[in-house]
């Protein structure tokens, strides 16, 4: 088949979260977008509109269960979907709503990456659960478990992307809402790349990809639009 004969993954990362500010892994734990990240959903749909005037099909939006990436997706104009797990954010176990600099003070070492040290590698007295007050006021459950590794959730985007193959070999687009990390993870599974090369990849909040195909192979086509 030709190019023009497949369709195309678009990948739209969440707008902005209070957490997306400060720097804290946001994996499970459930914020709302900020005001701004708000904003920044809508003018999102506003430039997908003009780069894919035809739109999607309800059938073939996706879109992580956590509540930033679904008030995404409804402001930036997709109200109908399918919410699934499989593109929900990575699991970052006891790093999650921690900055790197706290999971270095709390490691006792000079500096901390989760692309060096994934959360399968973190000591279980980091775990443990408790609630956290947001800048606007709202309370949020935090969950410091196990955690998963890179390539435990790029496996999980494997399974969603076997399931989008039918679609997008049929010359249909697909729209996935999800998450910054879990959007890399799914494209290096697209690419066929170890789950480590996704560290080379910025995808900033309310901006969106485009995975698709060049002489029938899996390529990326657009980045961090």
């Amino acid at each position: 088949m030709t190019q023009e004969r497949y369709g195309r993954i678009v990948l739209l990362r969440h707008g902005e979260t209070a957490w997306s500010i400060s720097g804290q892994h946001t994996g499970r734990t459930d914020l709302p977008l900020t005001f701004n990240g708000e904003d920044q959903a809508r003018e999102a749909g506003e430039r997908l509109r003009k780069r894919f005037p035809d739109g999607f099909l309800p059938d073939h939006i996706f879109v992580s269960p956590l509540e930033r990436a679904q008030s995404t997706a409804r402001l930036a104009g997709f109200p109908n979907y399918h919410v699934t797990a499989q593109i929900a954010e990575w699991d970052y176990g006891a790093a999650e709503g921690r900055t790197r600099a706290m999971m270095a003070q709390a490691l006792g070492v000079q500096s901390w990456n989760v692309w060096d040290d994934g959360p399968l590698e973190l000591p279980e007295d980091l775990q443990g659960e408790h609630n956290e007050m947001l800048p606007d006021g709202t309370v949020v459950h935090v969950v410091n478990g196990p955690g998963e590794s890179a390539e435990e959730a790029a496996h999980r985007t494997a399974t969603l992307l076997e399931s989008l193959e039918p679609i997008v070999a049929g010359g249909d687009d697909v729209l996935c809402v999800a998450h910054a990390h879990i959007l890399r993870l799914l494209t290096t599974v697209w690419l066929g790349q170890p789950a480590d090369f996704a560290r080379h990849l910025e995808l900033d909040t309310a901006h969106f990809a485009i995975l698709g195909f060049h002489n029938d192979e899996h390529v990326i086509q657009a980045w961090n639009l």
